[in-house]
């Protein structure tokens, strides 16, 4: 990922100037299970190699509780969600690669994505999940283990967002 700063005046500026900019909002769930009075969390393995959690785009008439559990099913094969109402947003910038790359173009889409995301946690009682072809593994984890095995710092901070907020209502 390119670093730069990922603010809509800039996304609007480059947008004007005719780059293949697009600014795109998903919601995603960070998946927790109790085992032993510890929480679990589910991380699911990118093709790219990266740990991060479910996520995917709002769409049309969908509320963001809508998406996170549509996702997290898609991703997951986890239907039973209780989602708590801490958010957390992330923003980041990245340039299509890969197959992302060729469908966003053969579709007439931006390769320059400016993305925002906002994450919830939410318990399930599933254990075995099922990954969708977007994924390549997953694994339970407890907190400091998917502290130090997640990859983008937006993630780890994500995480660490949520087990405060669960620490601190008791969870």
């Amino acid at each position: 990922m390119l670093s730069i700063p990922v603010f809509k005046p800039l996304y609007f500026l480059l947008k004007i100037l005719g780059f293949p900019v697009v600014w795109e909002i998903s919601v995603g769930a960070v998946v927790f299970r109790m085992e032993d009075d510890k929480r679990q969390y589910l991380l699911l393995h990118y093709p790219s190699g990266h740990f991060d959690f479910a996520k995917g785009h709002i769409e049309p008439g969908e509320t963001e509780t809508m998406t996170l559990m549509r996702e997290t099913e898609e991703e997951a094969g986890i239907g039973d969600l209780k989602v708590f109402p801490k958010r957390t947003n992330i923003r980041y910038f990245y340039v299509a690669k890969g197959n992302e790359r060729e469908k966003r173009l053969k579709d007439n889409k931006a390769i320059w994505i400016f993305k925002q995301v906002h994450f919830y946690p939410a318990q399930t009682e599933m254990r075995d999940i099922r990954i969708s072809h977007e994924h390549i593994g997953s694994v339970w984890l407890p907190y400091e283990e998917a502290l130090a095995k997640v990859t983008f710092d937006n993630a780890k901070r994500v995480l660490t967002e949520a087990e405060m907020y669960l620490r601190s209502q008791g969870k």
